[in-house]
C-alpha cells in the first residue's frame, strides 16, 4: 500500500488498546503501535499493577480510565464511543499482551481503503502456524471452534475465528447496533447484532501468537466449562434479543 494512502487512512482511524494489568507489555506495545497509528487510545480497565502510572508518561496517546475493572466488553464499548465522539471513521482494536503484531495494522488499512466491509476481523486460522509458535491451549481452540461453528450455523456467516480481538470496525456501522455486553462475551453479541443489521463482514489472516501457554482468563472464566457455558448463555441471550 502506498505510504501516502496509508497515512490518509491512519488519519481517520483510531487504534484502541484495551488494558488490564499489562505493566510487563504496555511500553513495548505502545512503542510499536505508534509506528503505525496516528490516533491511539488506551482503555485502562482498572489496572492495579503500575500500568496506569506508565500510561501517564505517554503524551502521544489518549487514555480512558476505569476506576475499577469493568470488563473487556465495556472497554471496547468505550472505545467505540470515543471514536464516534471524535469524528473518526474507523476503529482498530489490538490487545496489549503481544498476542497481536502491531506491524499488521497497515494490512487493516489496506482493507479499509477497499471500502468493502463494515467489520474486518483478524483470523488466526487463515494462516499456517509458524514452526516456532506456541500452540493455543487445547480447550481454548476447542471452544473457539465450537462457538464459531454455532455462529456460522445460526447467522449464516462464514467465520473462521470468532474471538480474535484484532479487528477494524466502521464507526458509523457499529453505532447502529448498540452493544451492551461488558465481559468477554461481547464478540458474540457483536456478531449477532452485526448480522441482524446486515453489516458486511470479512476476515484477514493474522498470526497465531501465544507467548505463554499458561496465561489464561481471570476468576471463574479460567474454568473452561464455566467459560463455555457463559459464551453459550451470552449467545442464546443475544439471539433471543434479536429474534
Amino acid at each position: 500500500m502506498d505510504q501516502s494512502l496509508s497515512f490518509a487512512v491512519a488519519q481517520r482511524t483510531l487504534v484502541a488498546v484495551p488494558v488490564f494489568n499489562e505493566a510487563g507489555f504496555i511500553e513495548d506495545i505502545l512503542r510499536q503501535v505508534l509506528r503505525y497509528a496516528r490516533n491511539v487510545l488506551v482503555i485502562d480497565d482498572g489496572s492495579t499493577d503500575g500500568t496506569s502510572a506508565m500510561l501517564r508518561r505517554h503524551s502521544a496517546i489518549k487514555v480512558v480510565s476505569h476506576s475499577q475493572n469493568q470488563g473487556y466488553g465495556r472497554s471496547l464499548i468505550d472505545a467505540f464511543a470515543f471514536a464516534a465522539a471524535n469524528g473518526l471513521d474507523w476503529l482498530i482494536t489490538i490487545d496489549a499482551d503481544h498476542q497481536h503484531e502491531p506491524s499488521y495494522i497497515p494490512r487493516f488499512y489496506e482493507e479499509i481503503r477497499k471500502d468493502k466491509a463494515d467489520i474486518i476481523s483478524g483470523s488466526r486460522y487463515l494462516v499456517e502456524a509458524r514452526a516456532s509458535a506456541i500452540s493455543p491451549p487445547a480447550e481454548r481452540a476447542a471452544i473457539n471452534k465450537e462457538i464459531t461453528q454455532m455462529l456460522n450455523s445460526s447467522l449464516n456467516l462464514c467465520l473462521t475465528d470468532a474471538f480474535c480481538g484484532f479487528k477494524a470496525y466502521r464507526v458509523k456501522a457499529i453505532a447502529q447496533i448498540h452493544l451492551t455486553e461488558d465481559g468477554y462475551g461481547l464478540p458474540l453479541q457483536l456478531w449477532v447484532r452485526a448480522a441482524a443489521a446486515g453489516l458486511k463482514i470479512c476476515e484477514i489472516p493474522v498470526p497465531m501468537i501465544y507467548h505463554d501457554p499458561h496465561r489464561n482468563f481471570a476468576g471463574r472464566l479460567e474454568n473452561p466449562v464455566f467459560r463455555l457455558n457463559y459464551y453459550l448463555a451470552t449467545l442464546e441471550r443475544a439471539l433471543e434479543q434479536n429474534g
